[in-house]
């Protein structure tokens, strides 16, 4: 099994929003003017407590009113519909589903949002796009990717076009005290995903490599608190956890995710798990089968990126470099406790139609895979998980 070659490149890093951090709502909404003809999409929970009593002349729209769960394109017309005028600006304050709305009703057109994904639409900006993340992991208020669920398909897929881009990126470690414990777990694992896979990317450069491992390093730090302290502790590392996030949204918004991505679609897609606990599921899994078909070059076993990852990552974890894995389980499994995948549901038959689905599907992501995986690779990793 041979690593792929890094490419050449000659773009280093791009980072396309402006980024801001505030320690409050009040601050923010006093910062930016929100007033009449700003659109707001959010939640209800959220606006509520932090900008209820602001009195704030916006449009606002909750997007729970539309559906749960992850967005979709039911989600997105319905939405769509209920907006009347052209706002002047777009702001997205939530986790991923509220983002990766907001992203594509900034846009000029956008329904039928499954044209919209097929290219059959333009993507065309057409106001400016505030992004404010109440989780900490998707890193998608500096990316321009936005992921969407098609009803009428029974699959997932994504637009990525700079469009999509935020024209800001708005951090307030406030939205996230009282994040509930699934959705800290899911979404940092998220972000911990994010930053181990642009860190092992093939087109990683050094620069997002810094971004990817300072990403790695703050998750693990807080999650080794947490395991020491206990529950209590989580409210005091989200402000780390939400800078982690966005560092690793700019590192793989450069560098891209690989296998665990690509993989965690079939198994979110069919028994409709959370995006983080399906990473969260197949995380080591995968790690371990790159481990296990390192390839050895011509100085040193130790020059392996993997090989330096699992020394930065043991550093952290206070174990061996021998025992990451082990370790990163036990820490992860702390986290959120970890399934099998047929505990999910997923039957044996699956374990060669997934890997055929992943292979045929997602090579937007398998082309950033640490090394190459093919059908045959997946499906070794898929029945280690099973």
């Amino acid at each position: 099994m041979q690593i792929k070659t890094k490419e050449s490149r000659m773009k280093q890093l791009s980072i396309k929003p402006t980024i801001h951090k505030f320690e409050n709502a009040r601050d923010f909404a006093q910062e930016f003017k929100l007033s009449k003809g700003d659109l707001v999409i959010t939640n209800q929970y959220i606006w509520e407590p932090y900008f209820g009593d602001l009195n704030l002349d916006c449009d606002v729209i909750f997007q729970e009113k539309y559906g749960k769960g992850e967005p979709s394109d039911a989600m997105v017309d319905a939405i769509v519909s209920d907006i009347h005028t052209t706002p002047k600006r777009v702001i997205g304050i939530g986790g991923g589903t509220v983002l990766d709305i907001s992203k594509v009703c900034a846009l000029k057109q956008t329904s039928p949002l499954e044209d919209l994904v097929d290219g059959k639409i333009p993507a065309q900006k057409g106001a400016d796009l505030i992004l404010v993340p109440t989780t900490c992991g998707t890193g998608s208020e500096v990316t321009n990717v936005a992921v969407f669920s098609l009803t009428r398909r029974n699959t997932k897929k994504g637009l990525a076009n700079d469009a999509c881009y935020a024209t800001d990126a708005v951090l307030i470690p406030e939205l996230l005290k009282s994040l509930p414990d699934y959705v800290f777990a899911t979404s940092s694992i998220d972000a911990l995903t994010h930053s181990i896979e642009s860190a092992l990317s093939p087109i990683a450069t050094e620069l997002t490599k810094m971004f990817s491992y300072k990403a790695c390093g703050l998750i693990l730090q807080s999650y080794m608190r947490v395991v020491k302290e206990g529950s209590s502790a989580k409210s005091q590392v989200v402000s780390d956890l939400v800078s982690a996030s966005l560092y690793a949204g700019i590192a793989f918004g450069n560098a891209g995710c690989g296998c665990v991505h690509a993989m965690a679609y079939p198994l979110g897609g069919t028994f409709h798990v959370a995006h983080g606990e399906t990473n969260a599921a197949l995380l080591t899994s995968v790690l371990r089968y790159y481990a296990k078909h390192d390839t050895k070059n011509s100085t040193s076993a130790e020059n392996t990126e993997l090989s330096k990852l699992f020394d930065f990552m043991a550093n952290i974890l206070e174990c061996q470099k021998a025992d990451v894995l082990d370790k990163l389980d036990e820490v992860l499994n702390t986290i959120l406790p970890k399934h099998k995948l047929h505990e999910y549901g997923m039957t044996e038959d699956m374990i060669q139609s997934w890997a055929a689905s992943v292979v045929k599907e997602q090579q937007r992501l398998l082309k950033n895979s640490y090394m190459h995986m093919d059908e045959a690779a997946i499906a070794e990793v898929y029945a280690s998980t099973f």
